[in-house]
Formats: structure tokens, C-alpha cells, sequence
């Protein structure tokens, strides 16, 4: 018998002011794929930051990665960021049932950012997260 496991990614937009961004609502991913979570943001400016939370059930919203420009890369994934900034990709590495969350993008700017690389933090209300 072969025991089939299966990991849900829920994804929902950052909305920061204007911002216009498209990404896909959900996903199903079978347990120790790579995943990628890709999401276009046509307004987003050369100086702001990228971000990537995720959030699971009755817990608060976790930290995964943000980056600039070009490919970041951390213990939990890496960010792919387009040259043109329009499009950045997330990849999870292989997933477990662990991953399922709901996961946020969003997007600040540079001189709002303090706290460490490991874990922003945002002055006012630089990123707001809708569900």
C-alpha cells in the first residue's frame, strides 16, 4: 500500500496603497516537491523591498524572506526578483504538511525597514496583509 500526502499552499495579495498585483489563489502540492509561488506587481518601485510571510492556522504571520533585486536566498526558500521588478518568484523547497499556510506577499519601501534581515520590521503602516 502507498501512503499519498498532499500539502495545500493558500496564497493572498499584500496590499500596500495602489498596489496592483495578480497571484494565483491556491494550490495543491504533493509532500517533498519544490513549490513556486509567483506573483506580478506591475507598481511596485526600484526602491522598495519584497516580502514573503506565511500563516498558519491560529498562529501569527511568519516571516520567510524579502529581497530587492535579483535572487535571495535563506534557510526557508529563495526570491527570485525580475529584472524590471514587474514579477518575483518564491521557491519552497521541499514541502512538507508543515507548509500548509496561507502565505502573504507584500512589498515596503527601503527607509520604512529596520530590525535585522532575519526579521523586518515595519514603521506605521508600511505593509498592510489582506486575507
Amino acid at each position: 500500500m502507498r501512503l499519498v500526502t498532499g500539502v495545500t499552499v493558500f496564497l493572498t495579495l499584500g496590499i500596500v496603497v495602489d498596489a496592483k498585483t495578480t497571484q494565483l489563489s491556491s494550490m495543491d502540492c504533493a509532500e517533498g516537491e519544490d513549490v513556486k509561488l509567483s506573483c506580478n506587481h506591475s507598481t511596485v518601485s526600484g526602491s522598495d523591498y519584497i516580502l514573503w510571510y506565511r500563516q498558519n492556522p491560529n498562529q501569527s504571520p511568519q516571516y520567510i524572506i524579502h529581497g530587492l533585486q535579483n535572487t535571495v536566498t535563506n534557510s526557508m526558500g529563495s526570491l527570485t526578483i525580475a529584472s524590471d521588478r514587474k514579477s518575483s518568484t518564491l521557491v519552497l523547497p521541499k514541502l512538507t504538511l508543515r507548509d500548509t499556510a496561507v502565505y502573504y506577499f507584500g512589498f515596503a519601501n527601503h527607509c520604512a525597514m529596520t530590525g535585522t534581515p532575519e526579521m523586518p520590521l515595519f514603521k506605521n503602516n508600511c505593509s498592510i496583509y489582506q486575507k
